[in-house]
């Protein structure tokens, strides 16, 4: 399984691809970010943002995307930007026919590092690790990408086989009528 994750925000979007399955060694595919300047109107930054985010989709042919899920901050304008970025990175899988799962960004420290309140630093030194990387991914929102990719393809494993077994059990409880 090939994973696009994306950390959201208007002056830097994490990007990071990983490839593998669960139980087994996990590969970086791509790692990087997409910046927009602080100062441009906010059509402009969303537009530049559509268009990395497109540009990975083609380089990196993801077989999903992982979108980390804003959560309410007090910085209403921080939050807003996280929101229509997230938003982008939703509607460019969406048009490719794409799967999109969101993480929570305690559920994806909490399956990296073991602990939903670890900080930038442990995240970037157990994605470091896990991808068997020579220096840990900067700036932090690529990283934290990565960090989403990781979460979703280990997260799915168990995912699918809980949606297996809920469907044999469904199977089952109509043979029985």
């Amino acid at each position: 399984m090939r994973v696009l994750g994306v950390d959201p925000g208007l002056t830097r979007c994490g990007l990071g691809a990983v490839e593998g399955r669960p139980g087994a060694p996990l590969s970086l595919v791509a790692v990087g970010v997409v910046r927009t300047p602080a100062d441009d109107d906010i059509g402009s930054r969303l537009v530049a943002i559509e268009a990395g985010i497109e540009h990975w989709l083609d380089e990196v042919k993801p077989d999903s995307v992982a979108v980390e899920r804003v959560f309410a901050q007090h910085n209403t304008r921080t939050v807003m930007g996280t929101a229509q970025a997230s938003a982008v990175a939703i509607v460019c899988a969406a048009r490719r026919g794409l799967p999109v799962t969101l993480h929570t960004p305690s559920e994806v420290k909490a399956a990296i590092t073991g602990s939903g309140t670890a900080d930038k630093k442990q995240i970037g030194a157990m994605v470091t690790r896990l991808l068997r990387l020579s220096a840990t991914p900067k700036p932090a929102d690529a990283a934290d990408a990565l960090a989403l990719a990781i979460c979703h393809v280990w997260r799915s494993g168990a995912q699918n086989r809980m949606a297996e077994a809920l469907a044999r059990a469904r199977a089952g409880k109509g043979a029985g009528r």
